[in-house]
This record gives C-alpha cells, structure tokens and sequence, in this order.
C-alpha cells in the first residue's frame, strides 16, 4: 500500500482507507464488536492507516468502536470524523453553531480516545450558519491543538472557496464513482485550483459496483438503500449495463469488478483517497487488492468512450436528502 498526501497541507494517507460507518450504521444490523475490531486492525495490518468515522454513526458507536480498536497504534493512522447535526443525530436537522462543533470536538476526543482529530469534517453545509464561521471555529480548534485538518463534505465549489479562505482546507469528502461523477463538472477542477484532497465515499457505488447485486437483491429493512430511487428494482436493471462493462474490464485485468471500479478512481488524480467499506474480511482484501490494478493512458481513454455511452438512471437519494448536498 502506498501514501498519498491528500492536500497541501502535509496530510499523509494510505491510497485506500476504510469507510467505517457501515460497520455500525447505515447497512442493517451492526457488525458484532469483536468482528469489528478484528476487520479494523486488520486493515491497519495490510497498509490501511486512514480510517474515517463520524459521532452520527450509530449515532456515536462508531467513534467509540474506532477508539477501541485503534488505540494500540493511534500514532501511526489518521482518523477523520464529522460534525453537522443535531445532537449528532442525521435523523433530526442540521446544527454547525460553534458551540455544537466545540462541544462535538470534545465529546468525539473521548470517545476516539485520542488528544487530538486528524482531520475534522463538516458533515453537510449548515445553511443557517455562514460557512466563514464553522471555518474560523475549526480554525480556533487547530490552534488549540485539538484538531489537525479541516474538511468539508457535500459541499458546492462556493462554499469551498468561502470556507478555504478563512481556513485553509486539507479535504473535501463526497460520493464519487463509476456510478456517480457530478465532482468531475465543477467540484474536482476547484480542488485541483485550491490544492484541496478528495476523499470519495461509496466509491463502490455503495455495493452495485462489486458486481454481486441484482434487480432481484432484498434489502434488510434498516438497510437505507431501501429508500434510495438509483436502488429501485427497475433501476438496478436499467443500470446493468454499467455493471458489466467493468466485469468485462476485470476479466481483462484478471481482477475483480470492486478492484476495477477502486482502480479506475485512483487513476484518476494522485490526490484522491477513497474510502470503500465492508463489513467482512474477504471483502477487505479484495478491495486492498486494487492497488495492484494497473490502467494505462489508452485503457482509461478506452474506458471513459464505454461509459459515454451508458446513461445512469436514479436519483441517487431521495428529496429530503438530496436537499443537504451540494450547498
């Protein structure tokens, strides 16, 4: 596993780190304690040394979860998590008034169990607070040595530029991949100009990628996939196509599809640091093995003229949280 510096502000990190939230949140019932620390420090084991959470996973669990299971080697990873919501709950409304982001900062130290947050996201932008005051109160947080790195997550290319004046910012989190590419219009050039880090999430499509769903997959009832339009049964089936073309592509690379689709996006700019998770072991050393993958200037034009001519139907969330994004 190689690093990469994400940003220009010095922020070291593995090339893929590990999404943590489905282990207790977000996909059905939560991974068990154990098995989630085995999973976690294996990943540390194999290269992983960038590992993302947020308090609002389970809401909180997920914090301590990674507390726990990386305090034997606290110095050498990076841990990113997120503030943005009321009472740390993404069921209930927005909140990035400073006083909530001081008070996140201090509860999410205890429960990482560390002095300090590596880098510290705002989950989503809080139209009721202006963007220059969250920046200039993570700003006050990193002279006060309680946080290294500030990040933003979801937000447009305004937002960013208002934010990075006040506070230089080290990354920017948003979905991106094969399945999902509006970054690539206006988000991932303004990154590029600012010297920003991307850190794309569900960069496996959030398991439609991996080539082992179908129009036919039942979702568990807790799963949130359940409510989104772009993992309706039709549309599933309309967006096949997608899905066998980069199984065609990895057969060729005698890879796997979750190895083409994590490959593709480190291919992209040296810069980006996706953060696939996954809540089994196997699955964990497959998605390490994209690293291996190897794409040259003709394969990735190759592929970018296939994808041109797939068209992706479904929204990727429904209204009441497509209307958190891009603010």
């Amino acid at each position: 596993m190689q690093k990469r510096l994400v940003g220009n502000n010095g922020l070291e990190v593995s090339e893929l780190g590990l999404g943590c939230m489905g282990l207790s949140f977000g996909y059905g019932i939560p991974t068990e304690n154990n098995e989630a620390i085995k999973l976690i420090r294996t990943a540390f084991e194999k290269g992983v040394t960038f590992f993302d959470t947020a308090e609002c996973y389970g809401p909180f669990t997920n914090e301590e979860l990674l507390g726990e299971a990386l305090k034997p080697f606290r110095k050498d990873v990076v841990i990113a998590t997120k503030f943005g919501f009321q009472d740390g709950d993404s069921t209930q409304g927005l909140d990035s008034s400073p006083t909530r982001i001081k008070a996140v900062v201090e509860a999410s130290l205890k429960r990482l169990k560390t002095d300090c947050i590596d880098l510290l996201y705002q989950h989503r932008v809080d139209p009721n607070v202006p963007i220059e005051e969250v920046a200039g109160t993570v700003k006050d947080l990193i002279r006060e040595g309680k946080v290294k790195h500030f990040g933003l997550s979801e937000a447009n290319a305004e937002t960013i530029r208002k934010a990075h004046k006040i506070q230089p910012i080290t990354a920017l989190q948003s979905e991106y991949s094969l399945f999902y590419r509006e970054a690539e219009k206006e988000i991932i050039p303004t990154l590029e100009e600012l010297g920003i880090g991307f850190v794309p999430f569900s960069p496996l499509g959030k398991g439609f990628l991996t080539g082992t769903m179908t129009s036919e997959t039942k979702f568990v009832p807790s799963d949130f996939r359940n409510i989104v339009p772009r993992f309706s049964e039709e549309n599933r089936l309309a967006n096949q196509s997608l899905v066998d073309l980069i199984s065609s592509i990895a057969k060729e690379k005698e890879a796997t599809p979750a190895q083409i689709a994590l490959a593709w996006l480190l291919a992209q700019k040296p810069w980006i640091a996706p953060i696939p998770g996954t809540t089994k072991l196997h699955r964990l050393e497959e998605n390490i093995g994209a690293v291996s993958v190897e794409f040259s200037a003709d394969d990735l034009v190759k592929i970018e003229n296939s994808l041109k001519q797939i068209e992706i139907v479904g929204e990727r969330y429904p209204q009441h949280l497509k209307e958190r994004v891009g603010k």
